[in-house]
């Protein structure tokens, strides 16, 4: 069966969104979203919606990657399910497509499909963040095993995953830094995995810390060959900035129309500060949009994506910045969701490359301004 257009799809997916009701429980807990989250996974999955995009040998049913863009818009916008856990989806089953056996990415991108388990992303360390290529995470041969023992941190979701793709440094020390990187597909409850909640200043623990002391995981659980990490790594960002930016996004215009209910009738000053944050959504969709159209057409996504990182920061925190000064002492004093939201967007600049990080490769790679 030939797959339909975007606008077909787009709407025959919006007349069954209207007929079954996905509509989220009263349970705005971390735990009530991800449960949330594999409700509509599973509900997807089963009418085929979650599984138009994915190729057919991982257990899709093929058609353009675009499809799954407006599946993520239309169930993300109409906040059924929150952007975070659906960005894991969207980056860790195309990393094990590309990069899994064959064999186990068949057995193991359905279940992350069909909202059957969640998957974290094993990357950021104490100690290397934006220097990712710096870890030092290590995993050492043992006959045809491989002992992991490190650190990781800031691993959205690991307390409720299954699985975790991992970035552990097995080169010697003569190894250059980005050969020396190797990825692999880690079951969370192996022996020896511990996983530590960080609970943040906008009061979820979203973020873990995950220790590994003497983990064995089977050399059938390397991802592409040893030293392939890096390249992993970078073929995972476009992921990161396309279509996970654009469900972002869709969450984002979602919460600029219920600020704009919130603020009717406080006057036309409130109209150029809600015109300005439009301004900025709108540029940012316009920008995602180009990227979404690139990555479909097969081109190779590089620095030029970190414009888009900087657009989706700048756009996020001028929406809440300009909750706050339009809606006095909701931030401050209500414990609702705008002040929860508020505190996450301080660290829109920080997460997935911080802003001076991507304005400085703007500058070297994508304007040739050097390093002074």
């Amino acid at each position: 069966m030939s797959a339909p257009t975007t606008a077909e799809f787009r709407g025959d997916l919006v007349a069954w969104l209207d007929e079954n009701d996905l509509t989220p429980p009263d349970d705005h807990s971390l735990q009530g979203h991800m449960h949330q989250f594999a409700r509509v996974q599973k509900a997807l999955y089963d009418a085929g919606w979650g599984r138009y995009g994915w190729p057919e040998h991982a257990g899709g049913l093929g058609g353009p990657a675009m499809l799954r863009a407006v599946v993520g818009e239309e169930v993300v916008g109409r906040r059924l399910a929150e952007p975070g856990p659906y960005s894991m989806l969207e980056v860790l089953a195309p990393t094990m497509i590309d990069y899994a056996p064959a064999g186990l990415a068949a057995e193991m991108v359905p279940r992350l499909l069909s909202g059957e388990e969640q998957w974290c992303q094993g990357f950021s360390e104490p100690g290397s963040g934006s220097d990712l290529a710096s870890l030092t995470t290590r995993a050492v041969k043992r006959g045809d095993e491989w002992i992991i023992n490190g650190q990781k941190v800031w691993t959205s979701f690991a307390q409720y995953s299954h699985r975790c793709i991992l970035l552990t440094r097995t080169g010697d020390a003569n190894t250059p830094n980005h050969e020396a990187i190797t990825a692999f597909f880690v079951d969370v409850d192996t022996p020896g995995i511990t996983v530590r909640p960080l609970r943040t200043m906008h009061g979820v623990d979203e973020f873990c810390e995950v220790y590994f002391d003497d983990v064995a995981v089977p050399e059938s659980r390397m991802l592409g060959n040893p030293g392939d990490g890096w390249r992993l790594a970078m073929d995972l960002l476009p992921y990161e900035r396309s279509t996970c930016f654009w469900q972002r996004i869709a969450y984002l215009y979602s919460r600029f129309d219920a600020l704009i209910e919130d603020v009717k009738g406080v006057g036309q000053a409130a109209d150029a500060d809600l015109g300005e944050v439009y301004l900025a959504l709108h540029t940012l969709r316009c920008r995602s949009r180009a990227t979404q159209h690139r990555l479909a057409e097969g081109q190779k996504l590089g620095p030029d994506t970190s414009i888009d990182k900087v657009l989706l920061a700048g756009a996020e925190q001028r929406l809440y910045d300009t909750a706050r000064d339009l809606l006095p002492g909701v931030i401050e004093l209500d414990g609702g969701d705008w002040r929860t939201e508020y505190l996450y967007s301080r660290a829109a600049s920080i997460y997935g490359g911080t802003a001076e990080v991507q304005r400085n490769i703007i500058a070297r790679r994508l304007l040739d301004l050097g390093k002074e």
